[in-house]
């Protein structure tokens, strides 16, 4: 009688942490998104996880039921990525949101996001597009901007006495193209050779860094091209370290 009086006790102690499992089971069960998944989070958020971590941005105008997840899944996310040692950086002005490398001094920290190295002609081209965008929202303006004008002024550095236009065309045409390749470039619906500034540009690059390389840029003008022979002008693999790159 008291074996049995015990085992309905027993019984009936099991049956919350059974309730536990259970309920635990369905909220996995819930959020699986394939065979064997043991994530936590809905699909729409993983995608916008995956969508920061591709890079450069999620863009709010552009990606609209993303940045709607992100504002919505915001500390989720920030969770996330704390744990990969990188930071959620949201502009809800422009309606961007990127990551970056966490910084501590008292840590040895693994680095995920590595040095964007631009050639020279490709930070010309970032600095251009970067003031373009800036001047747009001065303005209140979309910040456009045509092929033949990023063409036009890239040639105000090419060398001085140059017998290979050829090879400085291809150096231009190089620097727009891994341009649209970081989606700094967005092309316009209907229009082949005009393209829209992503407002990224103005948030992943330091402003000292960029008025650095202004302020050298500057001096390479005015000292006049020619006199640099030296000078990253002279090939496609000299290169800028700018800003954050995902890999």
């Amino acid at each position: 009688m008291n074996y049995s009086t015990n085992d309905s006790c027993s019984s009936e102690a099991l049956r919350p942490d059974e309730t536990i499992d259970q309920a635990q089971s369905n909220v996995e069960a819930d959020a699986a998104v394939f065979p064997g998944d043991r994530g936590m989070l809905p699909l729409e958020t993983r995608r916008v996880i995956v969508q920061l971590l591709l890079g450069p941005a999620v863009d709010g105008r552009r990606q609209a039921n993303l940045w709607a997840t992100l504002l919505r899944d915001e500390v989720a996310i920030r969770e996330r990525l704390h744990e990969l040692f990188l930071e959620l950086v949201i502009d809800p002005d422009q309606k961007v949101a990127f990551t970056r490398q966490v910084v501590a001094d008292d840590i040895e920290i693994p680095i995920l996001l590595r040095r964007a190295n631009l050639t020279f002609m490709e930070s010309v081209l970032i600095l251009f597009l970067r003031q373009r965008l800036i001047q747009a929202n001065t303005d209140g303006d979309r910040a456009v901007v045509s092929w033949l004008e990023m063409i036009e002024h890239l040639s105000v550095y090419e060398r001085t006495g140059n017998v290979d236009h050829a090879r400085f065309d291809k150096q231009c045409q190089s620097a727009i193209e891994k341009a649209k390749k970081l989606n700094f470039l967005q092309k316009l619906r209907g229009a082949d050779d005009r393209f829209e500034v992503s407002p990224t540009l103005k948030l992943l690059f330091p402003a000292e860094e960029i008025q650095a390389l202004t302020r050298t840029y500057q001096d390479i003008q005015q000292r006049g091209l020619s006199h640099h022979a030296n000078s990253p002008l002279e090939g496609d693999d000299d290169e800028q370290s700018l800003g954050d790159e995902h890999e």
